[in-house]
């Protein structure tokens, strides 16, 4: 078979990126001396890394994260009080594989949004599916989907991810139709997945966010009680940057 067609039937059977790896190898002497078990190796990792790229980019869009945020970028570390061996324990995702949950507390400011972004994204690079949304229009969307007849398919959607983030809770109304659903989803999630939950608020105010206290037992005691928690100190971090800017 000529180095044409074995291109085309690289294409054909969906292996573009070997494809071109292999017309790559053949511009480069230097890799010929190499034996066919090596050269057919590079081959393979392109394409799988290729592969891998894309899916955590599907992972990563699919997700929503509100800003990019890696778990590698640790200037916060020193003044969020966390250290490394923490972030190494919730970046290796056994919490999320054992189905518990991440509480992460601070004040306004401080980075929570941030520190979540970078866990999901972890989970992504992970292959973990994970869904990140802002409490309030979470909220929001059980509301309309209860009048449109789309709760169904919103709840297939939160249930489904590996990882399911909830940022600024406490912020928001939570209806009394909003609870149930809420304890429906979590719930399910108990033996589908996790949650990250975001708050300004500590843990032992968030039982007034709930309209009906037997609602709020039953959800927190699904949430709360099954959690790791990661408080977060020090100024502002929008505070910060405004100083930067104006030193400048």
């Amino acid at each position: 078979m000529s180095f044409q067609l074995t291109i085309n039937r690289l294409r054909e059977l969906r292996l573009a990126h070997m494809a071109e790896a292999y017309a790559l190898q053949q511009q480069q002497p230097k890799l010929h001396h190499l034996s066919f078990d090596e050269r057919f190796a590079l081959l393979v990792e392109r394409e799988a890394s290729e592969r891998e790229s894309k899916k955590l980019d599907r992972l990563v869009r699919a997700a929503g994260f509100p800003e990019k945020a890696s778990l590698e970028d640790s200037d916060y570390r020193a003044t969020r009080g966390i250290d490394k061996s923490m972030i190494a324990t919730f970046a290796g995702g056994e919490w999320v594989r054992q189905r518990l949950n991440l509480i992460v507390l601070g004040a306004t400011g401080v980075g929570k949004t941030w520190l979540a972004s970078a866990f999901g994204t972890q989970m992504c690079r992970m292959g973990l599916p994970t869904l990140f949304m802002k409490a309030s229009d979470l909220y929001g969307a059980i509301g309309t989907a209860i009048l449109d007849g789309s709760l169904p398919g919103l709840k297939t959607r939160l249930v489904k991810p590996s990882l399911l983030v909830l940022d600024d809770f406490g912020l928001g109304e939570i209806t009394p139709q909003v609870a149930q659903v809420l304890l429906d989803v979590v719930d399910h999630r108990m033996r589908s997945g996790s949650l990250l939950i975001t708050s300004q608020f500590p843990t032992d105010q968030w039982h007034g966010f709930f309209p009906e206290p037997t609602l709020a037992d039953a959800i927190l005691d699904r949430v709360v009680h099954q959690a790791y928690r990661v408080s977060l100190k020090g100024e502002s971090m929008r505070k910060l940057k405004a100083k930067k800017l104006m030193t400048i």
